[in-house]
């Protein structure tokens, strides 16, 4: 019979999984431990995946963080939905084979509308191929310029899609920026050590490093989160065997890390201040656990695809917050979403102040209204 567990109890695990909590076991290393545990992590936005692994690892700061995947220990590509996300440098290619081919079921329709044919596609990844070829990157522009010096139209935002598709089709990945600039690379180059699985044991990995850095999650979740089949969700959970287990949650069954489960967990009155694209709430497409269905649109307002930074208070989220940051400090305006005392403002500023410390910057918070 499977274990019951309340929603709170439910919630607790779920933070832990996404070591927002301690976990009892696991004490990832460094950037590259944190990306092997989950596997793919958010990162459309580069500021925000920067934040989802500083808070995850609270002894480095930004520059710790940039030196690390400069030693390529996670890089940056469109594994799923067509998203950026941080992954295993060895693990994206089968990543991109496996889901990232799953967005580009679409791009047909969308050369179309931009105007561009299968040719263009094909010379475009042989031109970017040449270009960054021996090891080398290239920003963005340099790309584009690339790409336009061999009769490539990239206006209107052609060149953005050609840039994806390198990039899905497994030739290009993003690098580390160079100061505010974008920069790609081979994906051959950058990440030699592919990891080749065969495709059963390659959706049984996603599978349960997506349970253990998750759970409870339903098929359904999983589904939602890697762009699979139900029917290949499915494949992968029973694919990964005993190290997950069923629980059920308000009746729900769903599947759970079978060692977190079992591991002795201690109640953490956490508060945290997280950023808009965190796996926390992007990872999942139920989000009532942790968030108030009222309070959704101040989440992501217009319901534009753009997730506001969020304020989380023993894993509920309470506020949004949003930064400025200028060349001598970082400025950042709380909402509440909720009344928050005093002792728990206190603790925001404290929240806040690490994240400043990520940023090596002095802090300034804003309680507008």
């Amino acid at each position: 019979m499977p274990a019951e567990l309340t929603g709170r109890e439910a919630l607790a695990l779920r933070m832990t999984g996404l070591l927002l909590r301690p976990h009892p076991t696991v004490r990832p290393a460094g950037v590259a431990g944190v990306a092997e545990w989950f596997g793919a992590m958010q990162a459309q936005d580069l500021a925000s995946g920067m934040w989802s692994l500083g808070v995850r690892l609270p002894a480095l700061g930004h520059a710790d963080v940039h030196a690390a995947l400069e030693r390529r220990e996670a890089l940056r590509t469109w594994p799923m939905r067509g998203t950026v996300h941080l992954v295993p440098p060895r693990d994206a290619r089968w990543m991109l084979e496996l889901t990232g081919v799953r967005s580009l079921a679409g791009a047909a329709t969308r050369r179309a509308q931009l105007g561009l044919t299968e040719t263009d596609t094909d010379r475009a990844l042989d031109v970017l191929g040449a270009a960054l070829a021996g090891g080398g990157r290239l920003t963005r522009a340099r790309c584009l310029a690339a790409l336009e010096a061999a009769g490539i139209d990239t206006g209107e935002q052609r060149g953005y899609h050609l840039l994806w598709y390198a990039s899905v089709r497994g030739v290009t990945c993003l690098a580390p920026n160079v100061g505010t600039e974008q920069t790609f690379a081979l994906l051959d180059e950058w990440a030699p050590d592919a990891r080749r699985p065969e495709r059963d044991e390659a959706l049984a990995i996603l599978a349960r490093r997506y349970v253990r850095g998750h759970g409870p999650v339903t098929d359904r979740e999983f589904a939602g989160w890697t762009g699979l089949t139900l029917t290949d969700a499915r494949r992968g959970f029973a694919a990964a065997g005993d190290a997950l287990t069923t629980v059920r949650v308000d009746g729900q069954e769903a599947l759970v890390d079978a060692a977190l489960l079992d591991a002795p967990r201690a109640s953490v009155d956490d508060l945290l201040v997280l950023p808009g694209f965190d796996e926390y709430l992007l990872g999942f497409k139920d989000r009532s656990l942790m968030l108030d269905p009222a309070n959704a649109d101040a989440i992501v307002p217009g319901r534009n695809g753009v997730f506001q930074p969020t304020v989380v208070h023993d894993g509920r989220v309470v506020g949004t917050w949003k930064r400025t940051v200028g060349r001598t400090r970082v400025t950042v305006s709380v909402f509440p979403l909720v009344p928050l005392d005093e002792p728990t403002r206190a603790r925001v500023a404290d929240a806040l102040g690490r994240y400043a410390d990520f940023l090596g910057l002095p802090l300034r918070i804003d309680w507008p209204g």
